[in-house]
């Protein structure tokens, strides 16, 4: 199971509000450790609510939770946080700011849980 998506990331009001309990609290790590998903695509890669998943790009990965989301096929949310980070590139392309916003991204499951996660 793997799958090429367009990421975008965003602040939410659960990230916000754990930002501010701190970033190293449960709720912080629970509100940025996650990517949101139109549920027809969650049903093709055979994911359900809550499943772990693995995201790559160019620059970085990450294994986050995935949740049912209100988006277009093809497309990701992710909060800001240590996870998205781990996924933008610092190249700004003399912009001053990462590409926070359609990224390509690869999706498959964790390694360890079925199919490795390879380049594609």
């Amino acid at each position: 199971m793997k799958k090429r998506f367009r990421l975008v990331t965003g602040r939410t009001r659960d990230q916000a509000d754990g930002l501010h309990r701190g970033k190293r609290t449960e709720a912080y790590r629970q509100a940025t450790e996650c990517v949101e998903m139109n549920q027809s695509d969650m049903d093709a890669l055979g994911l359900d609510e809550g499943a772990a998943v693995h995201l790559r790009t160019d620059a970085g990965q990450a294994d986050v939770t995935v949740h049912r989301g209100e988006l277009p096929s093809g497309l990701l949310f992710m909060p800001l946080g240590p996870a998205a980070n781990r996924l933008i590139d610092i190249e700004t392309q003399a912009t001053g700011t990462p590409r926070y916003k359609d990224l390509p991204v690869c999706v498959s499951r964790p390694v360890g849980e079925g199919e490795a996660a390879t380049d594609g």
